[in-house]
């Protein structure tokens, strides 16, 4: 997948995209963001960019002093930070990308070219010292086919202690044309030794716009994919994974709890708004969460677009204006420091059903806090 082709980001893909182009890249980096939103992509269009047979990337490599003075920065993709280099400008057009089309990046991108590596967890759910040990003697070597070789350690945050020791020297005083990427959507459970040699760039979850333009060009409908995208939490990832038909329901039932929480103040009438919540959620263990969980991501979602109406900001902004309706509606009662506590016990909820708190104490205690 060539950069172009990479929803959202587009701050972090210019930068290194200038990089690239110019032999500016830093050997080792660490992608770090939520889960599904585009990190190991990335990494993958990096790597095209470097090897594609079309593209003008130079053979140049940095310096061992401009590596030393960009190890351990943060970059963030809503607002990049330069450094003494001007590498970090994010002005302008991508400055290269690869074609997509020629063999290299077509073996890239189906993973099997020689110089472009992917380590990922193995069976136990870590990526253990032996699998670090053969990396790290292959990447002694020069290259065998294309200009860089790059290696993507994806879930990086699985490596073991161990293996994050065996890392270390590598990252420091990389080969000659190696680039190390650390994809993680946990970076603090790297070893802070590991992060100290690898400049981190973040990655923001994606606007619903950009999720909801991705799968209109899948073949959704806009409605559909409107409600796919305001419940999928910025994570593309989690939006194509999921039933279109599901999370519209999880809309309307997140909709339905909203409306019958503003009509009462009794308690006991709170709480029959609670069984909407668990609506489909008698399976049990991770998926009963699951689904509880969808139902409250397209509350929150419908929570935030009442108070863009409220505030008069600007409804291009709406994540669900297809439902523009219901949230006029809801604004006179969800208004102000009423719609900001409501969402703010959403948020809590969400992270009791993370720690493994029983659905249906989380479905009660909020439709309280409504």
């Amino acid at each position: 997948m060539p950069f172009r082709d990479v929803v959202g980001h587009v701050r972090l893909i210019k930068l290194l995209s200038r990089a690239a182009a110019g032999g500016t890249l830093p050997p080792s980096l660490v992608f770090a963001g939520p889960s599904g939103i585009g990190k190991r992509l990335t990494a993958v269009a990096l790597a095209q960019a470097l090897n594609c047979n079309k593209s003008s990337v130079t053979s140049r490599q940095s310096s061992v002093g401009s590596r030393q003075s960009s190890a351990g920065l943060l970059i963030d993709d809503s607002g990049l930070t330069p450094d003494d280099s001007g590498l970090l400008t994010d002005d302008g057009p991508l400055t290269t990308d690869s074609c997509g089309r020629c063999a290299a990046c077509k073996r890239i991108a189906r993973g099997v070219h020689s110089d472009v590596l992917i380590v990922e967890p193995s069976d136990s759910g870590a990526i253990k010292i032996d699998q670090v040990r053969v990396i790290v003697d292959r990447a002694a070597f020069r290259p065998f086919e294309g200009r860089r070789r790059v290696v993507i350690f994806d879930e990086a945050d699985a490596l073991v202690p161990a293996a994050q020791h065996a890392l270390l020297k590598t990252l420091e005083e990389p080969p000659p044309s190696s680039v190390f990427i650390l994809v993680t959507a946990r970076p603090d459970v790297l070893l802070a030794t590991v992060r100290s040699r690898c400049p981190q760039l973040r990655f923001r979850p994606l606007a619903a716009n950009d999720i909801a333009s991705a799968l209109v060009a899948r073949g959704h409908s806009e409605s559909e994919a409107r409600a796919v995208a305001a419940t999928a939490d910025g994570s593309r990832g989690r939006a194509l994974q999921a039933s279109a038909g599901e999370l519209v329901e999880a809309r309307g039932v997140a909709q339905k709890v909203l409306e019958h929480a503003s009509a009462s103040q009794d308690p006991a009438r709170r709480l029959e708004g609670a069984r909407e919540l668990l609506a489909k959620t008698g399976a049990g263990g991770d998926s009963e969460r699951e689904q509880l969980s969808s139902h409250l991501r397209a509350m929150a979602s419908l929570l935030r677009d009442v108070e863009v109406l409220a505030t008069c900001a600007d409804d291009r902004t709406l994540a669900n204006p297809d439902v523009r309706p219901a949230l006029e509606g809801l604004t006179e009662t969800y208004r102000g420091e009423r719609g900001v506590r409501a969402f703010g016990a959403v948020d809590r909820a969400l992270v009791a059903l993370e720690r493994n708190a029983g659905v249906k104490l989380v479905a009660d205690w909020l439709v309280l806090q409504l």
